[in-house]
């Protein structure tokens, strides 16, 4: 059975760089190119009428770039792939069209078998990156992340009563005004103590007004 062909939408200023990629991509018997934007918003548009499987993507066009056209796109069509296919790989080019959900990340240089390849990888649910884009991917991994501070471990209900504390109420003020019991408050504030490693609720005063927690 004849799988079925793979729609792909074009997204790239430079008119030369549209008319090679359709022509290598229009050999393939599997691919299909059923539009060509020469902008982002252009692309948008074009995407909402064809609703491409696949949507090939430029990073740096005039107006709105490759990363807000692609945050946009996917929000239209959550179920699209975007394969960004650019000149770049400067680090802030990289991490915010990933995070604006950038399914494969390709270089210009890249051959026409590599980029018809990644397209049918990403209906597939592939990624495929370009092997520098995937170490810096990596290396932003392995950095360690800064370890959190002690009131990011607080409840929401904990923090409400925090603040409440730091401005000086009583036990029986927080219960009132939270509408809960006192031996509730008292659990609360046990456990705020404890995991700001304070010793009592005017260390945890002084903490929340330290970490602007309170105004």
């Amino acid at each position: 059975m004849k799988e079925a062909t793979i729609k792909v939408l074009l997204v790239d200023d430079h008119e030369m760089v549209r008319i090679g990629l359709a022509a290598v991509l229009g050999t393939e018997e599997d691919i299909e190119v059923v539009g060509e934007a020469s902008s982002g918003q252009e692309g948008i548009r074009l995407a909402q009428q064809y609703k491409p499987d696949v949507v090939l993507m430029d990073l740096v066009m005039e107006g709105m770039d490759g990363i807000e056209t692609t945050r946009k796109l996917l929000q239209l069509h959550p179920d699209c792939k975007v394969i960004v296919l650019t000149s770049y790989i400067d680090d802030e080019k990289i991490y915010p069209v990933i995070e604006a959900g950038a399914f494969s990340y390709l270089l210009k240089t890249s051959r026409a078998a590599e980029i018809a390849q990644a397209i049918r990888a990403a209906v597939k649910g592939q990624s495929v990156l370009e092997s520098q884009v995937a170490s810096k991917l990596m290396n932003r991994f392995r950095q360690p992340k800064p370890a959190a501070l002690p009131h990011e471990e607080l409840t929401e209900r904990e923090m409400e009563v925090l603040r409440l504390i730091a401005s000086g109420k009583s036990n029986q003020d927080v219960a009132d005004e939270l509408f809960i019991g006192i031996k509730t408050v008292k659990f609360h504030v046990t456990n705020i103590l404890a995991k700001l490693g304070v010793e009592d609720r005017t260390q945890a005063a002084i903490y929340a007004y330290k970490h602007g927690l309170v105004k």
